[in-house]
């Protein structure tokens, strides 16, 4: 006979069906924002400092966010269920971004990106931990291949420890923590709800620390269009991501980063100029057979 008096365990969520090369498709999507924000981030770092582009962005990205899951009818998906966890990627997120946007105009592209490509080897070793997924021989060979492609890439010098190079190794930490908390998160909420979360959390976070010392500098009728593009961006990276990040395991999904290194290689011939070496066809080759393996095994 049961006892009534036990208590009821709560239900246990099944950990879903594991669909690698969705992911990937996903992940393309995410790759081509993320190098727009990069552009579009470096357009405006003489103009604001970074709390004041995560506040626009945030302010603009939540103004999205409403209006699209509005126009939907969406909005009932936001839900107060986990602010615990909303608010540990978040503040993560805010951290890496802001790192991120100051290391942007102080070092080189290739050597911010190689330093920040460390996230996924942070985001595979740690996904045991946070998110108990299995640490395989295949995760972290694949994650090994990707940094070695990033290093032959960029081939940064980390003799001096510059502040550049200091913000960009954290930025590295707060992604890989953000990352590992968005998957956590897609268990059981949806990519409206943690976009949502994302835009309104960050946009109080900039607007305290841009408010901080009095001086918030208005966006100029050029700087304008930079920020809405950061923004959109921004949110199409992040929904990208998080969608990647429902279907396939994060030590997957973030080796699968890798891939943006070469992108923006060709983007800084394109738009910059910057000559393509055979150092880049060789980190290529590395970071596509990383993805390879991660895809055949994950």
């Amino acid at each position: 006979m049961t006892d009534a008096r036990a208590p009821s365990r709560p239900p246990v969520t099944a950990e879903p069906a594991s669909r690698p090369l969705v992911a990937a498709a996903w992940m393309t999507g995410a790759i081509a924002s993320f190098s727009a924000m990069a552009v579009a981030g470096r357009a405006v770092s003489l103009d604001h400092d970074t709390f004041e582009i995560m506040l626009y962005r945030s302010l603009i990205g939540l103004a999205i966010v409403l209006a699209v899951a509005g126009a939907w009818g969406r909005l009932g998906e936001i839900t107060t269920r986990h602010m615990g966890l909303h608010a540990i990627r978040n503040c993560a997120h805010f951290a890496g971004q802001n790192l991120w946007f100051f290391a942007l105009p102080l070092i080189p592209l290739a050597q911010l990106f190689s330093v920040e490509f460390t996230a996924p080897i942070w985001a595979t070793l740690l996904a045991p931990l946070v998110l108990g997924e299995r640490l395989t021989r295949a995760r972290v060979l694949a994650a090994l291949l990707g940094f070695a492609g990033v290093l032959v890439v960029a081939r940064p010098d980390f003799g001096t420890l510059e502040p550049g190079i200091l913000a960009a190794a954290g930025a590295a930490l707060g992604f890989a923590g953000s990352a590992l908390f968005t998957r956590r998160l897609t268990r059981s909420e949806t990519v409206v709800c943690i976009l949502f979360w994302l835009s309104a959390m960050q946009a109080v976070l900039g607007l305290a620390f841009a408010g901080a010392d009095g001086d918030i500098a208005l966006p100029s009728a050029t700087g304008l269009p930079w920020l809405a593009l950061i923004a959109l961006s921004g949110l199409c990276a992040h929904y990208c991501l998080t969608t990647a990040l429902s279907l396939a395991p994060a030590g997957v999904v973030m080796t699968m980063d890798f891939l943006r290194l070469p992108v923006i290689a060709v983007i800084g011939m394109v738009f910059y100029g910057e000559p393509l070496e055979l150092a880049v066809a060789l980190g290529a080759a590395l970071i596509l057979g990383a993805n390879w393996v991660n895809i055949r095994r994950g």
